[in-house]
């Protein structure tokens, strides 16, 4: 399978395969071509992907194997061929499962303001370390359990309950700013941890597309998770930064109302997201 948009999908195969099956769009950025290659075998040969530096466009390639096995790997806007390997090293898998697990929490702009919004409303401090550590168990918790087949949820509900997370912290921010600590103030580890409970299956459903590597299920399933995590960690310390820099710089001399802005804005993004995500499904 190739992922990325429809222009860069157009991969040059080694001579000796044969294209057996037509790619068939299953979205509009997935394609698939089932190959043969005779007697030589898939292995060591190379698949090109021609003008993918040109088009600054990555490409998610999932092999799988007449025998079952399969292979995941991402290339990047500085790679345009790739051989593939006789057999996946752990290394390998965990590096392409690490890198697609920062990319996954980076563009999921959702769970950034889920997180954005735990750190506004508990501040830096002990209690947000212990309210981040709570929502990374959580999320970490049924991320392996729905990857793994344990627990399986709709992907279309999850969504929507999502959006309506951010949208009752948004309310717990406007309430806190009137000087009425609401129930994620006085614990906002319970919060972090409910919440992160669901989260972690919107993580699941990313990875689900994805796909895992039979063989290398426990070390794809690891790295994806640390790689959420790093990106998590580095988004906090951002954010942190920035408030700790604003603080130096007097921001209690700033309009009243300009601290609503983003409690308002959030606050409208996230209902439409719950009302187009509901919808959706209905």
């Amino acid at each position: 399978d190739g992922y990325g948009p429809p222009f860069a999908i157009r991969p040059v195969f080694s001579k000796h395969c044969t294209v057996a099956i037509n790619p068939g769009a299953i979205a509009t950025s997935v394609s698939r071509w089932t190959l043969d290659c005779g007697d030589k075998g898939l292995a060591q040969s190379t698949i090109a992907f021609p003008g993918l530096v040109k088009n600054f466009v990555e490409v998610l390639l999932r092999l799988e194997w007449a025998d079952g096995h399969s292979q995941t790997t991402m290339l990047s806007n500085g790679q345009e061929t790739f051989v593939i390997p006789e057999k996946t090293t752990v290394f390998a898998v965990g590096q392409t499962y690490l890198k697609l697990g920062g990319e996954h929490i980076f563009s999921g702009i959702d769970h950034l303001l889920f997180v954005l919004w735990l750190v506004l409303i508990v501040s830096p401090s002990w209690r947000l370390v212990k309210t981040i550590t709570a929502f990374t168990l959580a999320h970490s918790l049924t991320l392996g359990a729905a990857t793994l087949g344990f627990v399986n949820v709709p992907q279309a509900p999850v969504e929507a309950a999502i959006a309506l997370s951010i949208l009752f912290l948004a309310s717990e921010l406007a309430h806190s700013r009137m000087g009425k600590p609401g129930l994620t103030e006085q614990y906002p580890w319970l919060v972090a941890l409910t919440f992160g409970l669901l989260h972690g299956f919107g993580f699941a459903g990313a990875l689900t597309e994805v796909g895992l590597p039979l063989q290398d299920i426990p070390p794809a399933l690891l790295f994806f998770n640390v790689g959420v995590e790093l990106g998590q960690l580095a988004f906090v310390l951002t954010v942190v930064a920035v408030m700790e820099s604003l603080k130096r710089l007097g921001s209690q001399n700033y309009p009243r109302w300009l601290g609503w802005v983003p409690t308002y804005s959030i606050g409208t993004m996230s209902s439409f997201w719950c009302i187009q995500r509901v919808a959706a499904y209905w």
